[in-house]
């Protein structure tokens, strides 16, 4: 069965509310609203002020989760400096999932790589879920959208290990690089379970760099902006940013398709929808 995208070439935090309501499902309970909080020095991660209209809109908690690597998100106290220093607190509440132990695990008897994921404990206390994520190249990944941040996104720091080393934490950046891909799709599976599918996905292309937002230095944007995505299925909305990234016609897409392809991207949206995560079929209807 196909899935719905919305799409808009607009792209303004109100046209980010627009495509949200039309979508029209409603988030139960205490919604957890998964952003990138973008990593000191970052130029193209996505502000709070840009966000501002969808959160407020589901009276939603920001959530983050520290990273497993050095930089200004790898301890609770340095993230919430820079969550500071990036204005995310001055807006919204926000919980930093994994703040203090122990993991919450999640069971994955689907799961082709990985059998278990390890997230944030406070992960428990919310219902439901918006993610709100940048697509753009990711270093490792070859894309991050979607599904990186159901799965890299609201993994604990223990977790984004476990995920990056296929089961092997200690092998954090040595694991077979395909395993880590499909350890991706096995985590994102996981949480999507966990709510139930009582999720919402909003991607936005625009600031595309071949670099993720976890670069402190970040390669500038290589291609125009594209538009606002938004559906209930995240390999749905993945496949349909890359697709829209395929068939564009800025001059700078082979540098990205390079990322994309090199780091063999797509292989996190087949592993996800062979496992039922999402589905690659999906109706993309334009809205102006």
């Amino acid at each position: 069965m196909s899935k719905t995208v919305y799409f808009s070439r607009t792209i303004t935090p109100e046209k980010v509310l627009e495509l949200y309501i039309l979508l029209g499902k409603e988030l139960p309970g205490k919604v957890a609203v998964k952003v990138h909080s973008g990593e000191k020095g970052n130029q193209n991660f996505l502000r709070p002020d840009f966000w501002r209209p969808v959160i407020d809109h589901v009276g939603g908690t920001v959530v983050e989760c520290n990273t497993a690597y050095e930089g200004q998100r790898n301890t609770t106290e340095k993230h919430k400096k820079l969550i500071s220093y990036h204005l995310w607190d001055k807006y919204f509440p926000v919980d930093i999932l994994d703040a203090e132990g122990p993991d919450l695990k999640l069971e994955i008897p689907q799961g082709k790589f990985i059998k278990e994921n390890y997230v944030g404990k406070n992960l428990k206390n919310y219902d439901s879920m918006l993610v709100l994520s940048h697509f753009k190249g990711h270093p490792m990944g070859g894309f991050g959208g979607a599904l990186k941040q159901l799965s890299i996104g609201v993994a604990s720091a223990y977790g984004k290990a476990y995920i990056h080393g296929a089961g092997e934490p200690e092998k954090l950046w040595s694991a077979d690089h395909d395993s880590f891909l499909g350890s991706m799709a096995d985590a994102a599976k996981s949480v999507v379970d966990h709510f139930d599918q009582k999720i919402v996905y909003i991607n936005v292309m625009k600031n595309m760099s071949v670099d993720c937002d976890c670069c402190a230095v970040a390669e500038d944007p290589c291609i125009a902006d594209i538009g606002i995505l938004v559906s209930c299925d995240p390999v749905a909305i993945d496949r349909a940013c890359v697709d829209l990234v395929y068939q564009c016609s800025d001059p700078g897409k082979p540098h990205l398709i390079e990322r994309i392809e090199s780091r063999n991207g797509t292989y996190t949206i087949d592993c996800a929808a062979a496992i039922g995560c999402g589905s690659k079929e999906y109706e993309l209807i334009e809205i102006d």
